[in-house]
């Protein structure tokens, strides 16, 4: 087997780096962006007094560094060629997804908004597989211009990880729809121009079937925020939506009918690989920023490293690191071999293994690199702990580690999967 990364991967990562340090860092760095990165990131970012939600001018910074990347053809690179990307694939994306984060945090790869030098799009790839051409038209090139954002509301008040138990309907009434329900964690819904809202429209309770997906415009009459709430890494985008009586057409159903959940699964292996990629390469960067203060640090008279209380933690950590990182770069490569639906099949089982790991692994990082550097380590004047609240959250979205690890369990034991077995 050949284990080197490719060669096109490797001109990316240094073409990557030269546009970060020529574009990227100066406009970090210009009319003091930086307060968004140093001690004073958590407040800069944060409009206390408007429900906590993000600061306009720190999300315009956003939008310029993602104009700038798209500019020099970075933004689009994981995107198909029609949609003016280069469909550079899984393996390549992990990887420079790892890179990313294990420089630190920057403007180059914030992930508090998911927001990169390159992007990762996952709804305009939903709409060209389950989008009617004119949903398509209308919500790609809305996506890609900035003129549309489409929020996702499948999480409800009493009903998380098992969707199919949604309390939120869609009766149909003319030629068209009324849809009465809440969401929960419905994120970004403060600039979304829709929401995709997922409704059973039939069956009962715990039917996988019977659930439709539908694009409802956030100014559509009932569509009401009824609270942002404040999570553990500030600002939040996270909402409690209500829709009361709200009525779309036909046109609105977006993908199969009664089959909804299929778009939620749709996407949801490509994020979570390169979710675990990004938690090794900031776990990466903990390590590496403790192992120069320790060598540096000289409590007693002898530099902490010394010390195997400061070196085996990090020993351990270092050893997880390669192996986890081996393990996601193996099986995005698989992923790159397989259609869809196989990777569903053959693979889903390995790409919840990374994910857990991957952020566990972030999460102990940060905390040991916290332990390592002491009060300042605890201090906003570090990033370990912004890195510990921002990854923490991961353990929890998009499958929490329980999820992943009943996945796992599910092809181990032959209850899914390509070990299930034949009833």
């Amino acid at each position: 087997m050949d284990f080197t990364i490719p060669q096109n991967v490797k001109d990316l990562l240094v073409r990557m780096d030269d546009f970060i340090e020529r574009e990227i860092k100066p406009l970090e760095q210009q009319d003091d962006n930086i307060r968004f990165f140093d001690h004073r990131r958590e407040h800069a970012r944060t409009d206390w007094d408007h429900d906590g939600l993000p600061r306009k001018e720190w999300e315009e910074l956003l939008r310029e560094m993602r104009r700038r990347a798209d500019k020099a053809g970075l933004l689009r690179l994981a995107l198909p060629e029609e949609y003016g990307g280069k469909n550079i694939g899984n393996l390549a994306m992990a990887i420079i997804r790892e890179h990313l984060a294990a420089k630190g945090l920057g403007l180059h790869n914030d992930l508090q908004n998911e927001s990169s030098v390159v992007g990762n799009f996952p709804q305009v790839l939903m709409f060209r597989d389950f989008g009617t051409p004119a949903q398509r038209d209308e919500f790609v090139q809305g996506m890609l211009k900035g003129t549309h954002r489409p929020a996702f509301g499948l999480t409800e008040p009493k009903h998380g990880s098992d969707a199919t138990w949604m309390e939120t309907r869609a009766v149909r009434e003319g030629q068209g729809w009324r849809i009465n329900g809440e969401k929960f964690w419905n994120t970004g819904v403060h600039t979304a121009s829709h929401d995709m809202v997922f409704a059973r429209t039939s069956g009962k309770d715990g039917d996988a079937k019977g659930i439709t997906c539908f694009l409802v415009p956030m100014k559509s009459e009932g569509v009401k925020i009824e609270f942002y709430y404040w999570t553990f890494n500030m600002p939040t985008d996270h909402a409690h939506v209500s829709f009361k009586n709200v009525w779309v057409p036909d046109s609105a159903v977006f993908g199969p009918p009664e089959n909804g959940l299929s778009l939620a699964r749709h996407f949801v292996h490509e994020n979570r690989i390169r979710q675990a990629a990004s938690g090794v390469g900031v776990a990466q960067y903990c390590v590496n920023e403790s192992v120069d203060y320790a060598l540096a640090r000289k409590p007693f008279g002898k530099p902490l490293a010394t010390n195997q209380a400061i070196q085996w933690p990090l020993v351990e950590l270092q050893t997880e690191c390669e192996m986890v990182r081996w393990m996601i770069y193996h099986t995005a490569w698989e992923m790159d071999r397989l259609t869809g639906p196989e990777i569903q099949l053959y693979l889903s089982d390995k790409v919840s293994m990374c994910n857990y790991k991957g952020n566990r692994l972030a999460c102990n990082a940060a905390d040991w690199a916290m332990q390592v550097h002491g009060g300042m380590g605890y201090s906003r004047h570090k990033p370990f702990e912004h890195i510990y609240r921002h990854h923490r959250r991961y353990r929890i979205t998009e499958g929490s580690d329980e999820i992943q690890i009943r996945n796992v369990a599910g092809h181990l034991f032959g209850f899914m999967g390509k070990n299930r077995k034949a009833e």
